[in-house]
């Protein structure tokens, strides 16, 4: 049995974007259930990016509100810096304080190289990778005000390459650059930052998965792939409690698992010599050895590691 105290948010306040739909909605309802404070923000657009509609935002408000939470509704997009600090003073106005921030909204336009023009990445970065920068920079002189807060990105297994998903995973990619700088600077103020990859079925997604729900297996499938099977990881980040700071965890489908970046050992050429071409052609099978990979902490930890030979005794 479970003895693990219920972790709760009573008296915390969170802003989760994107939660309108999907996984947004699916995080922000459980904080809610939880006793968080929640700033629904979903500028109700299409996938693609389009359009607006105040609906989805003060949908779910309502639902947080029925349930006995607490909540407001907030439709500044997330696509620009003055929506990103509009949603920011919203919630601090409101609420007198900001302790979560879920970057969750995202937008899917497919299409690979050459269709893949500037507007599609634009658009794309716009909301991922944009977004998701300028709404925690809004949060965080409040956080460093109070000693504390949580920080969650949403990056994506689908930076690992997909058909078509081209400026999707190009914007996934960086938020884990994002995510791993910028907690070397915040541990120290009693703020964490950390990243999930979700495994589910939202609408970014739908276009790469082509989950057909016609058959018994496959409404299985999709019922495994459920938004709110991703929450409780998002929660636990977002918890006083969370132990980790820089890391991305993947969760979905019921199974929960840390992501990792890590080096192998490699070829150390010792001759004296300058190494060749030929070299690196007769020394790659052990180059790409992950017998003895490491995963380093930070830039100047796998430094260390990768230049060692220089500093012998250190």
């Amino acid at each position: 049995m479970n003895t693990t105290p219920e972790l709760r948010f009573d008296e915390r306040v969170a802003i989760v974007t994107g939660a309108g739909r999907g996984l947004g909605r699916a995080h922000a309802k459980l904080l809610a259930a939880r006793g968080a404070k929640i700033v629904v923000n979903d500028v109700g657009g299409s996938k693609e990016g389009t359009g607006s509609d105040t609906g989805p935002a003060n949908e779910v408000v309502e639902e947080i509100r029925a349930a006995g939470g607490t909540a407001i509704a907030d439709t500044n997009t997330v696509g620009t810096e003055d929506g990103c600090q509009s949603l920011v003073e919203r919630a601090v106005s409101e609420f007198g304080r900001i302790d979560v921030v879920v970057n969750n909204a995202g937008i899917s336009r497919w299409a690979t190289f050459p269709d893949a023009d500037a507007e599609n990445l634009e658009l794309t970065l716009d909301v991922h990778l944009r977004g998701t920068w300028h709404t925690t920079r809004a949060a965080w002189p409040h956080m460093e005000r109070q000693g504390y807060g949580r920080v969650i990105t949403t990056a994506s297994t689908g930076m690992l390459g997909l058909p078509d998903n081209l400026a999707y995973a190009t914007a996934k990619g960086a938020l884990i650059g994002f995510t791993r700088s910028l907690a070397h600077a915040s541990a120290e103020k009693g703020i964490l930052v950390n990243c999930i990859a979700p495994n589910s079925v939202t609408r970014p997604s739908e276009s790469a998965t082509n989950v057909v729900t016609s058959s018994p297996m496959d409404q299985a499938r999709a019922v495994a792939m459920a938004t709110d099977l991703v929450s409780p990881m998002v929660a636990f980040l977002a918890h006083e409690s969370c132990p980790v700071n820089g890391e991305i965890l993947v969760a979905g489908a019921k199974r929960f698992s840390r992501w990792f970046l890590g080096f192998t050992e490699g070829w150390l050429d010792e001759s004296g010599e300058l190494p060749t071409v030929e070299d690196i052609a007769a020394h790659w099978g052990q180059i790409t050895d992950e017998k003895d990979y490491y995963v380093p902490t930070g830039t100047m930890d796998w430094g260390a590691r990768f230049m060692s030979h220089l500093y012998p005794g250190a």
